[in-house]
């Protein structure tokens, strides 16, 4: 019988094993390049994951702003018709109002505001006018239902607010915004300092401060319905005021009207938060195109740096890859050598750099005291970029390493 030699395949010769051994001789003959190389990564993945994340913890905290303010106002007034340029009234409020609207599920707080035409009345502290005295900005007079501090979010910095029997009985009592206890000079009312409006003596039971949905209680003088009523006039109210459950603005908002005016629902004008806000989501979205457009320039300068130590790698190592093709590595072997190391280091980078960027994010949410929000998703692609950027990078200078000539590269030329 006559032996047959079998034939090796020549390119069993140079296997995977012998490649990611090539590849990480390269990567760790110079450990102060690689750090160097790695941390252009790190910082352009770590970027991208801040600032995404950063985007996604801004729009959260955008959304409980909007959520505690926005998502939970509403309001209510008569319903208007434009005749010959003046707007009319088409219906009133009645005084009832906030018992009605506080009956309706989501309804936390309900409170009637309105703004006195005090024409020729002024608030002094003094029942004397003095015509020589200079003039002053004239201030402000409102009335209000007993809920409406609640409605409003306000308050209370001193004594009191008036409640729904002063309401009924009509008493000469009111209640100061900080800014105009600071025109009158009212300090303190533990004193039971009292104020004129015109020439009527009222006295001040209470000090308010920080209403968050009417700031221009803060300078007023704010009187009961009821003693609005009674000493300057007032005849409907004007405004009802809702604090609302998160959520509920949408079933008030459809309720309301038939709550209020049974007969003519259409004569009652409501003003409730719907289930989503357009200017959140615009808000979000504006944020998140910024920091997404800021992260994918830090991934750039990192990936052109990749590149550029990869071919700067190449250029020095032409001896060595003039070496190996003379001893039979083939272009596609050389190709795939420094192919694998800037992948390596691609990934190297991203992990490093996902992991920076979490930590960055937590550590400033933490310090501003926010809630960090961070998609798992995108942190693991952020990672996984750095490979791919890798990739990238290291594909013209891993075809420039395969395109030199053995006899070229051992006589010093590329």
């Amino acid at each position: 019988m006559t032996a047959v030699a079998q034939r090796v395949p020549r390119g069993d010769r140079f296997g995977a094993g012998d490649l990611l051994a090539e590849a990480a001789a390269g990567i760790g003959a110079r450990p102060g390049r690689l750090m160097l190389t790695i941390l252009g990564t790190v910082l352009g993945i770590a970027s991208v994951v801040v600032t995404v994340g950063l985007a996604q913890t801004a729009a959260g905290q955008i959304n409980k702003q909007f959520d505690a303010v926005a998502a939970t106002q509403g309001a209510a007034e008569a319903a208007t018709s434009s005749l010959g340029g003046d707007e009319l009234a088409l219906g009133t409020l009645p005084w009832d109002a906030p018992e009605r609207a506080e009956r309706l599920n989501g309804v936390e707080a309900a409170g009637l505001v309105s703004e006195i035409e005090a024409e020729g009345l002024e608030v002094t502290t003094v029942p004397v006018h003095d015509p020589s005295a200079s003039r002053t900005a004239s201030t402000p007079v409102m009335a209000t239902s007993a809920g409406a501090l609640a409605a409003l979010d306000g308050r209370v910095v001193q004594g009191r607010y008036f409640d729904a029997g002063h309401d009924q009985r009509g008493d000469r009592v009111v209640v100061l915004g900080a800014d105009a206890a600071d025109r009158l000079g009212v300090v303190r009312v533990d004193r039971q300092p009292s104020i004129f409006i015109g020439e009527r003596a009222y006295q001040v039971i209470g000090v308010v401060d920080d209403v968050v949905r009417r700031t221009d209680l803060l300078s007023a003088v704010i009187l009961p319905n009821g003693t609005a009523r009674a000493d300057l006039g007032l005849t409907v109210p004007q405004e009802l005021h809702l604090h609302l459950q998160v959520g509920a603005g949408p079933l008030v908002g459809s309720q309301l009207p038939t709550a209020l005016s049974p007969d003519a629902p259409e004569k009652v004008k409501v003003g409730v938060p719907t289930g989503g806000s357009a200017v959140q989501r615009s808000v979000q979205a504006d944020i998140s195109a910024i920091f997404l457009a800021l992260g994918g320039v830090a991934l750039l300068i990192g990936g052109v740096g990749i590149a550029n130590v990869t071919l700067l790698s190449v250029l020095e190592r032409v001896g060595e890859i003039g070496l190996r093709r003379a001893l039979g590595a083939t272009r596609r072997q050389i190709a795939a050598q420094f192919m694998v190391e800037s992948v390596v280091v691609g990934m190297l980078g991203g992990l490093v750099g996902a992991a920076l960027g979490v930590a960055v994010v937590t550590a400033v949410s933490a310090a501003s005291r926010w809630t960090p929000i961070l998609d798992l998703r995108m942190v693991a692609v952020a990672a996984l970029s750095g490979g791919l950027i890798g990739l990238l990078a290291g594909l013209y200078p891993s075809m420039k390493a395969a395109s030199i000539e053995p006899i070229s590269a051992l006589r010093g030329g590329v």
